[in-house]
Parts: C-alpha cells; sequence; structure tokens
C-alpha cells in the first residue's frame, strides 16, 4: 500500500502556544479525505507543513512515499516531491494583473527552462494545456481575461486548472470554498472530487462545512485544540458526535443554512443522516 501522506507525532508551537500536539497520521495515494475543525484548531498549520511552507518542531512527514521533514528539518529529497504538490489557497492565490492561462501556466514552470520561466514564455504544447485544464474546469471562456475580472468561483476553478497542468498527485485544498456563495461551492467540491475519481489525485481538503464533507469526502478527520479527535467515515459525523468532540464549538461546523443545528432531526437531515425519532 503506497501513502501520500503520513505524519508521525508532528508538533509544532508559535510563541508558547501549541500548535500541533504530536499528531499522526496516514493517508492512502487515491483517497479522499475532509480535515475538519472548528476555529482554532490549526487545520491550516498542518495543510502548510505537508509542502513545506512550516517546519515543525519535532516529529516527520512522509509524502507520496519519501521523508520530507525530519527533525524540525527539510530533507534533501523534498525538492524532488513539492513540485507533484498542488496547494489551493482559500484567497485563489492568483496573479490579478495577468491573463488566467498565464496564471494556470505557471503551474508548469517546474518543466520549464530557466530562461523561459524568466520571460514567462510557454510552448504552444504548454499553452495547449492549459486550455485544455481551463476546459476541464469550465471556464476556458475565461482564458484571455485578467485574473481579477473573474468571480471568485472562477478564480478558484482556475487554481485547480494550474493543479492540473502542474500534474500534481497530491490536491491539499486549504479551506477552498469559504469565500464562495453555496452554488460556487458545490462546484469547487465536484470538481476536487472529480480531480480524485478520474485524475487520481489524492485530496486533502479543509472545511468548515461538515455538510460538504459528509457528501464529498468517504473519510474525514477531525482536530481539535491541535491533535487528531476522530479519524473515520464521514457519515458517522452526526451532531451528537460533533458536540462531543467540539462542545459549543460543533456549531461553527454547521451549516449556516440549517434551520437549526441544535435539533438533531433537522442537523441530521441536512447532513444527509436518518433522523432520529
Amino acid at each position: 500500500m503506497s501513502y501520500a501522506v503520513v505524519t508521525r507525532e508532528l508538533s509544532k508551537s508559535f510563541a508558547h502556544c501549541q500548535a500541533l500536539d504530536k499528531v499522526s497520521l496516514q493517508i492512502t495515494e487515491g483517497e479522499m479525505v475532509a480535515l475538519i475543525g472548528a476555529s482554532g484548531s490549526d487545520k491550516s498549520t498542518l495543510l502548510r507543513h505537508l509542502p513545506g511552507f512550516v517546519t515543525a518542531d519535532s516529529g516527520e512527514i512522509d509524502v507520496l512515499s519519501q521523508t520530507v521533514q525530519a527533525g524540525g528539518k527539510l530533507m534533501p529529497s523534498f525538492s524532488q516531491v513539492r513540485s507533484r504538490i498542488g496547494f489551493v489557497f482559500q484567497q485563489f492565490n492568483l496573479v490579478n494583473r495577468l491573463p488566467v492561462i498565464t496564471n494556470v501556466l505557471i503551474g508548469q514552470l517546474h518543466q520549464t527552462p530557466w530562461w523561459r520561466s524568466l520571460f514567462m514564455r510557454f510552448t504552444l504544447a504548454q499553452r495547449q494545456k492549459a486550455l485544455e485544464a481551463l476546459a476541464s474546469v469550465g471556464i476556458e471562456q475565461t482564458a484571455w481575461q485578467r485574473a481579477s475580472t473573474l468571480s471568485g468561483g472562477q478564480q478558484q476553478r482556475a487554481a485547480l486548472a494550474r493543479c492540473l497542468v502542474q500534474g500534481a498527485r497530491l490536491i491539499l485544498a486549504d479551506e477552498p470554498i469559504a469565500s464562495l456563495d453555496p452554488e460556487s461551492s458545490r462546484k469547487v467540491m465536484e470538481l476536487l472530487k472529480d480531480m480524485n475519481e478520474q485524475h487520481k489525485c489524492t485530496v486533502l481538503v479543509s472545511l468548515h462545512q461538515v455538510e460538504f464533507a459528509v457528501r464529498y469526502c468517504p473519510r474525514t478527520i477531525a482536530l481539535n485544540a491541535g491533535r487528531v479527535v476522530f479519524d473515520g467515515p464521514s457519515s458517522a459525523l452526526t451532531p451528537a458526535m460533533l458536540a462531543a468532540l467540539y462542545g459549543s464549538a460543533a456549531s461553527e461546523l454547521l451549516s449556516p443554512r440549517q434551520p437549526d443545528a441544535t435539533h438533531p432531526a433537522q442537523a441530521l437531515a441536512t447532513l444527509g443522516a436518518p433522523a432520529l425519532v
């Protein structure tokens, strides 16, 4: 069995505040996994360790079967792995003044000679691949627009197209739907699921709405105060389970469209689980 992500006893603190506390987990290649937690659970901190944006105080990280962090340091093998990790940010991380297609082509810089990348000179084959990626996420008509002219949902889809042209095997999505309306959120989650199923990418997506975890991710990992407090089937995340894990903070994880998160029958219906009578 091949693992896309393995962490062993991963710990990190900031200014005497414990962010991650001995986090150990395994994600098999090809899985689509949700990462949930109330505010302050440090989901983003965990995600940012995996591509090396942050180094841990202690513990180890394997990505795509290679050890990339150990003892608070990045390993030499990390540069070989990093180009196969796609990271999708909450705030899209596009260059607003550049055309959409150029933002997508940036995903191929690691495969481009330095002199071409310096002047953003991409080949015809690379441009064709970028157009195909934009078509696969449904926004090929925006290719030559400035990124700043796109809606939030379109910008997030452009970020996913960038992961496709990058050839990412592991996609880390940090609250990718937090700034989007419900319809755009649904489209982005469906695209992540398609990338998982059709392109065989492993997907780890942090979410603030359990409804989307249950709908799109077979497995969920829940963090609370930097610790893994649940790792199992998303269908088990009933309001009662969330209340046991997070107490009063559980209401943050229930969709604001739910009529009343304190009524189990209504909340379970929204989550797609059978109502309790």
